[in-house]
């Protein structure tokens, strides 16, 4: 529960207190879930002084492309809203790892699903820690719940409604005794977790679902494939994996922004591989954190700085 509401929020272009930053009960984003949003990481490495905003820009061109699904159209560049975020930290002095939520939205107050073209956004930034610990590993289940389907409602869109779908499978899931639930597709293929992609190692090789099988297009996901390519040398092949594939696989983890790299090491109470964290995925989630606080160089373009760019000026 976050609780501090002297945070500072961006929100109708100013920066406010995170308790003067409200709409009314008629928005019609909060009745009809006509909203997209974003999530992005912040990560304060003390050795630097240094709170690095991780894709940041990419993070907020994903987000506007998106809004499109919905004819929103935010009206500042993703590098002007890298900026907004940036001054944000500084603002509100975080010195520790944070979580930044930028939600556009349709902003009318009234009763009707039809749009009108009023548009409004914001962007909030917390301190935010481990969102799943997964530290010895996570036992995942499978939903009776199905991914929402891209000619229903577009997975890959962050749309602010479509996330009951995830609501309900890890509603579901922590029935069941799970840590996060794996939602399949209409054609009974693996799409992903609740709120993050998954991957599996099988025969040496790193296997996730394509975006055509109802996955968001993961930039943690796009990270984890260029290291893993990149670092590892391994084969990483994109195509529908079966549910029976989660049984037999050698390896299985989740990614995303809030998750990070989390190893699963028991699907539907059958145990992963060995049952404890891979080498595969051990050695993804350790170059990972280390990419993500800057110390490896080849990947310090993923990184805004949010403090030195000032310093430096």
């Amino acid at each position: 529960m976050f609780d501090n509401q002297d945070v500072l929020i961006y929100f109708n272009n100013q920066f406010v207190p995170l308790r003067d930053a409200n709409v009314n009960i008629l928005t019609h984003g909060l009745h009809y879930g006509t909203g997209v949003f974003e999530g992005i990481r912040g990560y304060w490495v003390p050795e630097e002084e240094e709170l690095f905003l991780v894709r940041c820009e990419d993070h907020y061109h994903r987000w506007k492309a998106n809004c499109r699904i919905l004819e929103i159209d935010p009206p500042k560049s993703a590098e002007e809203l890298t900026e907004i975020t940036a001054e944000l930290v500084r603002r509100n002095n975080f010195r520790t790892d944070i979580y930044v939520r930028p939600l556009s939205y349709m902003s009318s107050a009234r009763v009707g699903v039809r749009p009108d073209g009023q548009h409004s956004f914001a962007i909030a930034a917390i301190p935010f820690g481990v969102y799943l610990d997964s530290a010895k590993g996570i036992h995942a289940g499978v939903a009776s719940w199905r991914r929402v389907e891209d000619q229903a409602l577009p997975a890959r869109g962050k749309i602010c409604g479509a996330y009951v779908n995830s609501v309900l499978a890890t509603t579901e899931a922590h029935y069941h005794g799970y840590d996060e639930a794996i939602l399949l597709n209409q054609n009974g293929h693996v799409a992903e977790g609740s709120t993050c992609n998954i991957f599996i190692v099988r025969h040496g090789k790193l296997i996730t679902p394509p975006p055509s099988d109802n996955i968001l297009e993961g930039l943690v996901r796009d990270s984890v494939i260029t290291l893993a390519r990149r670092e590892m040398h391994m084969d990483v092949i994109e195509r529908s994996i079966d549910r029976s594939e989660l049984y037999v696989a050698d390896e299985v983890f989740f990614t995303g922004t809030a998750v990070e790299v989390a190893p699963v090491t028991m699907v539907d109470h059958r145990t992963v591989g060995c049952g404890n964290i891979g080498f595969v995925t051990g050695h993804i989630r350790e170059l990972y954190m280390q990419a993500t606080r800057g110390r490896i160089a080849d990947y310090h373009a993923w990184l805004h700085p949010a403090y030195q760019a000032v310093l430096a000026t």
